[in-house]
């Protein structure tokens, strides 16, 4: 499937997840150029043929007011439509790890951290019920946590699609959602509201705290035996240093009478306030406690503190296909798709240097593509170490006056200055400008330009005035005094000028 273009503009790419509801997929929108998730449902697959029919009308319909819910914690909607016999969902594609990944990575997770995830879901479910929707399947499956802590719900309006008359929906009669998640009224079939999501958080608090859900078996008619009629284990006993107002709160979320729960998300978060963290710093990224800690910071709060993001998943490729892979690359970029462009190279460059060695000329040479193009997307953060490791190889073998070397140097000079990063840049371009006036008198000229405008961004003027004076008789001398490149150095001055003055 993997090419497969659906809605007409949407080419599928890598299948990242895959349920019995139906397939997540990273896709590319060929008229944005951007990249998007695609889920794709089989409704023959999940009703009787007399439902299905039905059951795409209410996707449509279901997606349609779910879109209209805007919240920085909810996934964002584009599209969403029908074709042959699939249903498809089109989201804003989330970069990080899933809750579940986040969990099993950190082993005990922090119960600070899992104070933070409650009070963001708080949020979300917030808004979420006011509309009112119930989101029918809240677990860590769905729910993201981005490199900046902040967390990303997904799904809403998905288990809402074959929504409560689930014995018409299904073969099977089930209910839907997941067994290990599922408050005691839906997995009755009966009625489901707000209080039903905040069971599904009760269970989310508890396995984090605990590090496992608290009803298991091995059938879902067990698990859902046991939600309806077996108490929670307190998680103090399985962690002694988890607070008790915090154990109190999930033992109330996990109350079987629905009544006998807060009384909303709302209420859910003003529990959780006091157990919030006060200012301070994060533990890095994807720290869900971050967006508490400081609050509306940018990200990263210092230079390079945040790892350059990675490249999404692609499609496996059993053999690195260079030259399948450099030719594709080559008609994306003919008809503007850059973003796609990226993801290939970036995802065959492992392949190619297992198969090939780090330091072949083919790894080279899509190296040097990618950091390219990663350069007109705008990637300057991730093209910057691509372009250091080419520099670095190329003058173990050639020197550092070669012209391939100065280039990706001068390359690596640009991307820290649009990084901001102004100081880096000044001495990356010092350092090749001796070769350039050797060799390359025009591009010198150009470098001391960029050097002089960088030593304005450090607040050296000073500095910039020289090199600005020195420059512009330079460049009348080399051009004439009428060249675009003298005239804007005069104009320099002559601001520079006028800011003394005033």
């Amino acid at each position: 499937m993997n090419g497969r273009v659906v809605g007409g503009r949407y080419e599928l790419s890598a299948l990242v997840g895959q349920g019995g509801m139906g397939q997540v997929w990273t896709a590319y929108d060929g008229r944005l150029d951007r990249r998007v998730a695609v889920k794709l449902l089989r409704p023959d697959h999940m009703a009787a043929a007399t439902a299905a029919d039905e059951m795409r009308r209410r996707f449509v319909r279901e997606c349609r007011v779910t879109a209209q819910v805007c919240h920085p914690g909810l996934v964002t909607v584009h599209d969403a439509g029908s074709e042959g016999d699939d249903l498809y969902l089109v989201m804003q594609y989330v970069e990080g790890a899933d809750l579940a990944d986040h969990l099993a990575e950190h082993d005990p997770y922090p119960w600070e951290w899992a104070v933070g995830v409650a009070a963001q879901l708080c949020a979300v479910l917030g808004a979420v019920h006011a509309v009112p929707i119930v989101h029918r399947d809240l677990k860590p499956r769905n729910v993201m946590v981005k490199p900046d802590g902040t967390l990303t719900v997904l799904d809403l309006g998905v288990a809402s699609v074959i929504d409560t008359d689930t014995t018409r929906l299904t073969h099977t009669g089930s209910p839907i959602g997941s067994p290990a998640y599922m408050a005691p009224e839906q997995a009755m079939g009966g009625a489901v509201g707000p209080y039903t999501d905040l069971y599904a958080l009760g269970v989310l608090l508890h396995e984090l705290l605990s590090g496992n859900v608290p009803f298991a078996g091995s059938t879902a008619l067990g698990v859902l035996h046991r939600h309806l009629h077996e108490p929670p284990l307190p998680v103090r006993q399985l962690r002694p240093e988890v607070p008790e107002p915090l154990e109190a709160l999930v033992l109330r979320l996990l109350a079987k009478d629905p009544q006998h729960r807060p009384s909303g998300a709302q209420e859910v978060y003003e529990a959780l306030v006091p157990l919030l963290p006060q200012r301070g710093e994060p533990r890095g990224p994807l720290d869900p406690t971050r967006p508490f800690l400081r609050p509306h910071a940018p990200w990263p709060d210092r230079a390079g503190v945040a790892p350059a993001p990675a490249a999404p998943p692609v499609a496996p490729t059993p053999k690195a296909d260079v030259a399948g892979a450099v030719d594709e690359v080559k008609r994306l970029l003919g008809e503007g798709g850059i973003t796609q462009a990226v993801d290939i190279l970036g995802g065959i460059l492992p392949a190619a240097a297992a198969e090939h060695g780090e330091h072949s000329p083919v790894v080279r040479i899509l190296r040097k593509q990618y950091a390219a193009t990663l350069m007109d997307d705008g990637q300057y953060r991730r093209a910057l170490p691509e372009l250091r490791r080419l520099a670095d190889d190329r003058t173990a073998e050639a020197g550092p006056s070669d012209t391939q070397t100065l280039q990706y140097r001068y390359d690596a000079a640009h991307c820290l200055e649009q990084l901001g990063e102004a100081a880096a840049a000044v001495a990356e371009y010092r350092a090749v400008l001796p070769y350039y006036e050797s060799s390359e008198p025009d591009r010198a000229l150009q470098v001391r330009h960029r050097i002089g405008h960088l030593l304005l961004a450090v607040g050296d003027h000073t500095a910039a005035q020289q090199q600005f004076r020195s420059l512009l008789y330079d460049a009348e001398r080399a051009y004439g005094p009428y060249h675009p490149l003298p005239a804007e150095v005069r104009r320099a001055l002559e601001r520079q000028q006028q800011f003394r003055m005033g």
